[in-house]
């Protein structure tokens, strides 16, 4: 690696350093001010020109999930993620049944829309549902927040990391769905039993009434109703093979034309500190490129050895959980046409990191919108509780994911 590249790698590392310590506290600067800097020290370095700044943003992957959160906004302001969990939630006849109908509703609702909503929505019905079953909701919460993970694996729409991998490995939405579905019910199955045999005892405890799930939930039915309509439309397109950028900006946008909702609500809920940590951090990558370091690491360790399906999901298993998994799987946007620029490749890259996030607490945001949002209800969910579960729900999703992309690649 040339000398004049120093520069360049010290910004990277000290950048990715911050985004795995989350913060720097006599600073006060968080990952979304380490990428932000660390994208203006690549263009003030002269590790990038401005121009090629601005090109090493993906757009595409920006607007497909600004559009989604546009769609997702409309639909928990209209009531439409609870109203669905209430309707499963109310079949339940039991602890185990309150289980299986949690790691289904999360597990549903995270496959098509982004996994961290589908936890801010449902975390709150579920204290809800618990309390009135006279049930322990430990595992209840930790049923919503594996399952949002491995549901979202299932889709492009289901996760960030699915849609930035989607993006530069050009994978459309019914080729991703029709090879990372299958391992993502399974690993449904999976989290059920871990779970229900880890807390047999509490979730024996206690049978359910015929009606567990919170009577209270408003529901704007003519925004529901046009919010799905119009979400539907959008699968659909997805589906049929439209690009997603445009379909979900195009779905985003019609929704903006309405009378029952104000707007600012609308921009409220869309995490915009996560679009500009992304802007950030696809110009701290493209700069990385620039030193050639990464191509030194693959020549080292091999291409053959790398692309391997064990050593390539273990390796982005654990960069997922030191970084996460949205910075991990950005660092393989150089290195994939090194590693053969194949599908099976893609679609590891962004399952294994998807899976990886369910190791620990800090594994996935969504883990700690659960963790966070129990403890303002009073209740304590643990790292050991999540550990418990998290260690062998991982291992068991991440041989099935790969056992399955290894038949059908």
């Amino acid at each position: 690696m040339l000398p004049s590249h120093l520069l360049t790698l010290i910004i990277f590392i000290l950048t990715y350093a911050v985004i795995a310590l989350g913060e720097i506290p006599w600073a006060r600067i968080d990952r979304t001010g380490a990428a932000l800097a660390g994208a203006v020290a690549m263009v003030v370095s002269g590790a990038l020109s401005e121009s090629a700044a601005e090109h090493a943003i993906d757009f595409h992957t920006i607007a497909l999930l600004l559009g989604m959160m546009i769609v997702v906004a409309n639909l928990r302001l209209s009531g439409a993620f609870a109203f669905f969990a209430r309707a499963m939630l109310s079949r339940a006849q039991s602890g185990f049944g309150m289980l299986a109908m949690t790691v289904a509703a999360s597990g549903i609702l995270a496959a098509f829309f982004i996994n961290d909503v589908v936890c801010l929505a449902l975390t709150p019905m579920i204290i809800d549902a618990a309390k009135i079953a006279d049930l322990d909701p430990i595992p209840l919460l930790l049923g919503l927040a594996t399952a949002s993970n491995i549901g979202s694996a299932a889709t492009v729409t289901g996760n960030p990391q699915n849609m930035i991998v989607a993006g530069f490995a050009h994978l459309s939405y019914s080729s991703f769905a029709i090879h990372l579905a299958p391992a993502a019910i399974l690993g449904l199955v999976a989290d059920y039993i871990v779970i229900a045999a880890v807390y047999r005892r509490s979730l024996t405890a206690t049978r359910a009434p015929a009606d567990t799930a919170p009577r209270m939930i408003r529901v704007n039915r003519p925004l529901m109703f046009k919010s799905s309509i119009v979400t539907l439309g959008a699968l659909a397109m997805f589906i049929a093979g439209y690009p997603t950028h445009l379909v979900a900006m195009s779905a985003g946008v019609i929704l903006l034309f309405t009378r029952r909702i104000k707007p600012a609500r609308v921009y409220r809920l869309i995490d915009w500190t996560m679009l500009a940590m992304f802007t950030g951090l696809f110009i701290v990558v493209a700069g990385f490129e620039t030193t050639g370091f990464q191509t030194e690491v693959v020549n080292l360790i091999g291409v053959q050895r790398l692309t391997h399906p064990l050593t390539l999901t273990a390796v982005v298993a654990i960069l997922s959980n030191i970084v996460s998994n949205v910075p991990a799987v950005l660092l393989f946007r150089p290195l994939y046409s090194m590693l053969g620029g194949s599908r099976a490749v893609a679609l590891l890259i962004a399952s294994a990191s998807t899976y990886a996030g369910n190791l620990t607490v800090v594994g996935s945001i969504a883990n700690l919108i659960v963790i966070e949002q129990a403890r303002l209800r009073k209740i304590n969910l643990t790292f050991f509780d999540y550990l418990r579960v998290g260690v062998p729900i991982t291992l068991i999703t991440l041989a099935i994911n790969t056992a399955f992309l290894t038949l059908w690649p």
